[in-house]
């Protein structure tokens, strides 16, 4: 693969050459490869048909997953999430020990290799937010909660400059990957003074359909704002918050 050089890039295929834009700037390459028609049908592509259909039902999840908690994780995250969510929930279905080959997939699979996943790599929730906390999901009666200890922001929070508020949010989605719908709930601290003052206990609940039968993800996350002539904005858009699927609880 070579990179074009020239007052005029060029996007497009000329003869058995294609000429294209990357994140690395205007690239060229031959065209080539084998047919998808060949890789559908020969038998000497049985795996890479596994691989693929695995890879989509993870793609899939993915999205399903990120639209289940859309309002919440569009406070925080960076422009790889995507991919980086597939391929940890690929990861996921690959944990699936009763499934054939190719017939793996998240409900089988182990859908708590997903807490951790911060949503923004650029700002971890565990390096922005230091105050103890405990998550409580009741799946009888469909209660999330949140609690916080009392903290002073300076020293608890990484904060970026300029920052005169935060605000802590939580979500939490009860998903069916086999029916491709879910229940999402969310809930959120009020504007809270970035200073030397105690935030005083804080607690973040929201109640889901009881009963579930369904894996459920929780997030948690931190936004920091600053407050301009009365109105608040996000910092940097977003550059420096935070959000992390803290817990997963499968159904037994």
């Amino acid at each position: 693969m070579a990179k074009q050089t020239g007052i005029l890039p060029i996007e497009g295929t000329i003869g058995n050459i294609t000429f294209f834009k990357s994140k690395d700037g205007y690239m060229v390459r031959s065209k080539g490869g084998v047919s998808a028609s060949k890789i559908a049908t020969d038998a000497a592509f049985q795996r890479t048909r596994e691989n693929m259909a695995e890879f989509g039902r993870a793609g899939s999840a993915g999205k399903l997953l990120r639209t289940s908690l859309r309002s919440t994780i569009v406070k925080a995250k960076d422009n790889r999430m995507v991919s980086r969510l597939t391929a940890q929930m690929l990861k996921v279905v690959q944990a699936d020990a009763t499934s054939d080959r190719g017939q793996r997939n998240v409900i089988d699979g182990e859908a708590t290799l997903l807490e951790g996943f911060d949503f923004n790599s650029g700002a971890k929730l565990s390096a922005t937010l230091y105050a103890p906390y405990t998550l409580t999901f009741t799946r009888s009666t469909g209660t999330v909660q949140v609690s916080i200890t009392d903290f002073i922001p300076p020293g608890i929070l990484t904060a970026p400059t300029g920052t005169t508020h935060f605000q802590l949010f939580m979500a939490a989605a009860a998903i069916d990957f086999e029916a491709a719908t879910y229940d999402a709930v969310s809930s959120a601290s009020g504007e809270l003074v970035y200073s030397h003052t105690a935030t005083g206990a804080i607690t973040l609940s929201a109640v889901l359909p009881p009963n579930s039968t369904h894996p459920v993800f929780l997030v948690l996350g931190v936004e920091f704002l600053q407050q301009v002539n009365g109105k608040q904005y996000s910092l940097n858009n977003g550059a420096f918050n935070a959000c992390s699927i803290v817990k997963v609880d499968s159904p037994v």
